[in-house]
């Protein structure tokens, strides 16, 4: 599914803080005062696609799922 639009989901209360996303892809990814993980867009597309799917993956505490967007 590369380049197609993915919709990303994050569950606020499974987020432990690691960061991780937010080092894989900074402009999709930010982390509020207590660190836990906000998302700066919901819906990605292209180039982007692959770095959300790493994060999603390497996301310690599975907070981060992603659905086909459409």
């Amino acid at each position: 599914m590369t380049g197609a639009g993915v919709r990303i989901n994050a569950d606020t209360g499974r987020c432990i803080g690691a960061g991780q996303c937010v080092l894989t892809e900074p402009d999709v990814f930010d982390q509020d005062d207590d660190g836990l993980v906000v998302l700066l867009a919901e819906d990605v597309d292209g180039e982007r696609v692959e770095q959300v799917r790493t994060a999603v993956q390497i996301c310690p505490s599975a907070a981060l799922s992603l659905a086909a967007d459409g």
